[in-house]
């Protein structure tokens, strides 16, 4: 237990490093954080916080949804916003489109590998998949259907408000899933039995 909690909590931490990256980068972010920016800039309120004040009010969603959260699903709401705030101003600032383009993938790449970690430790999904997995579970609705909706409901709010869409935002979709895929794989394989001395013949 003690070792998946470790697992969940630097994977928290890495998810909101990894994310604030690819909001340095500049060029697009994912549906999320681009509501969080959105809501950031007509607030006034730092980009990490309304990230932890959102995935709180999605946890409130889960209600008439029937959802349980788990230590994972609080952990996440208290340390992923609060390492992207803590994270931002230790960042520079990213000049030139190539090299924006390279920091943003660095950036999916550490969320990626975070996600590996957290969502392998098995404590609970985070607020916004929960609300994805609820609505499948309550209504059968086919999953990719419950997150293509919700997502680009929460992209076009985002960028109403501001939340900056471009490259990294089609970036993020399409690398997303298939690095988390093989972060997963890495995290979870299992370890290499040592090497024994053969039995000896009789």
């Amino acid at each position: 237990m003690a070792l998946r909690l470790v697992r969940l909590v630097v994977g928290l931490v890495l998810f909101g490093v990894g994310t604030a990256i690819t909001v340095r980068a500049g060029i697009g972010l994912d549906p999320w954080t681009v509501l969080a920016q959105g809501l950031s800039q007509q607030t006034g309120i730092g980009i990490g916080w309304i990230t932890n004040i959102v995935g709180f009010l999605v946890m409130l969603l889960w209600i008439p949804l029937r959802q349980r959260p788990g230590i994972g699903t609080i952990g996440n709401i208290l340390l992923v916003g609060t390492s992207i705030q803590l994270t931002l101003p230790l960042l520079p600032a990213v000049e030139g489109f190539l090299v924006q383009v390279a920091v943003f993938v660095a950036g999916v790449v550490v969320v990626a590998a975070a996600s590996g970690l957290y969502i392998g430790a098995h404590l609970g999904p985070g607020p916004r998949d929960g609300l994805m997995t609820g609505l499948h579970d309550r209504f059968g609705w086919p999953l990719w259907a419950c997150r293509f909706g919700v997502e680009a409901t929460v992209l076009l709010a985002g960028w109403l408000l501001g939340g900056t869409v471009g490259l990294g935002t089609v970036l993020f979709a399409v690398l997303i899933g298939p690095l988390v895929h093989l972060a997963l794989r890495w995290m979870e394989r299992p370890a290499r039995p040592p090497a024994t001395a053969p039995e000896p013949s009789s």
